[in-house]
């Protein structure tokens, strides 16, 4: 880009802005899930909630939240939102509050403001400094990842022969 009197010229349609979707280190981040479903930010919802695609929670669940039969189903809980019931979804990202056991069969990331008051249950988790979790980290079984192979035998040096 050209700069003349305090104007931008650009010099081709090539952007040079960063790609806001890459990390500090230049990893490629996720783009952000599509939403298929919202509990706004002033709604209350009583009751179990099952979906799929994606569901955006601003507001309060005071109940169940799982997916369909769908393994890409994505539930996002913001700041603001909270859940007061057991979740089942297989990805999870969470800025919120959750007062149950979640099980996330794919992927949760807890974002620094995520509080969970129960077990969580993962295959693969990303926690940020800040997120809270009271209760048990319990890592979901890999069927595709073979179990590591323990010797029990003790080994012997020469020295202990004499």
């Amino acid at each position: 880009m050209k700069r003349r009197m305090g104007t931008c010229f650009p010099i081709s349609n090539v952007s040079l802005h960063r790609d806001p979707f890459k990390t500090m280190f230049g990893k490629k981040k996720r783009s952000p899930s599509r939403i298929d479903s919202l509990v706004g930010h002033q709604t209350v919802l009583t009751g179990d909630i099952s979906f799929s695609g994606g569901l955006h929670i601003n507001g309060a669940v005071n109940g169940n939240v799982s997916a369909q039969q769908d393994a890409q189903a994505t539930l996002t809980v913001s700041e603001q939102g909270s859940i007061q019931g057991e979740v089942r979804v297989p990805r999870i990202i969470m800025n919120g509050t959750v007062k149950g056991d979640v099980y996330a069969s794919e992927h949760i990331e807890l974002a620094a403001q995520a509080r969970v008051e129960g077990d969580v249950h993962y295959k693969l988790i990303e926690m940020a400094m800040g997120a809270e979790v009271n209760g048990k980290l319990v890592r979901l079984p890999d069927p595709h990842r073979p179990p590591l192979a323990l010797s029990h035998n003790p080994v012997h040096s020469d020295a202990e022969d004499v």
